[in-house]
């Protein structure tokens, strides 16, 4: 399974789930960048479940006809979040995105846009925000969100703008975080797709209907996701 990187501790919880409910199914994921794993399927990567960050890259499968048809399902919708250590200065808690101006706010990580919607939105919330050109020249970009994240964690970024999936999850445990407001990004639609060239196509779609389930959605909403409706 190819999955996006904001996925990577609510999914790792998820699939613990799926393989004790399924013994008899095998079940592995490889994190990325939403745009780098796309380009790596369309590359002929063998994948059997994509859930991307985005809907637009699995409707673009889709349209190469390198999906399973009909498969295409909604699972979650992300946030962003600004996230700080905890010995960070800044305050993020009253003045979310217009801290990351402030000069003592060096460096600021987003995913790369190029390739990852959560950076797509991260670059869009600092634009509506009136700070993107005070910013710009402070960015270090992730080839994911999780490496942008990780880049404030480890000293490389004073701050970063990032998934709220992952400011939750006990490894951000040393940090603190503000909540972007929603109506300065685009709504991050993430959807899933079952690949036609799947070598078990039938356990592709018992993921697929796993992840549709009650136990799939409680999880995703614990870990800061809005799911759809049942």
């Amino acid at each position: 399974m190819a999955a996006a990187a904001d996925l990577r501790f609510a999914l790792d919880e998820l699939t613990g789930a799926f393989r004790r409910a399924h013994p008899d199914l095998a079940v592995s994921v490889a994190y990325g960048s939403s745009g780098n794993l796309y380009s790596q399927l369309l590359s002929g990567a063998p994948f059997d479940v994509f859930l991307s960050a985005d809907v637009v890259y699995p409707r673009q499968l889709a349209a190469r006809d390198l999906t399973v048809p009909d498969s295409e399902f909604s699972y979650a919708t992300g946030q962003l979040v600004v996230w700080v250590p905890a010995t960070s200065g800044l305050d993020v808690e009253h003045l979310g995105l217009r801290a990351l101006a402030d000069g003592s706010a060096k460096h600021v990580a987003i995913a790369n846009p190029a390739h990852a919607p959560y950076g797509r939105a991260a670059e869009a919330a600092l634009r509506s925000a009136g700070v993107y050109d005070d910013v710009r020249p402070k960015l270090v970009l992730g080839e994911s969100v999780s490496q942008a994240l990780q880049f404030v964690q480890s000293g490389a970024a004073d701050a970063g703008v990032v998934a709220l999936s992952l400011a939750v999850s006990p490894t951000a445990g040393q940090g603190r975080y503000a909540a972007v407001p929603l109506d300065l990004y685009p709504r991050i639609d993430q959807s899933g797709v079952v690949l036609r060239a799947a070598a078990d196509r039938d356990a592709a779609m018992t993921f697929r209907a796993f992840m549709l389930g009650g136990s799939a959605r409680a999880v995703l909403k614990r870990f800061g996701f809005t799911v759809p409706a049942a």
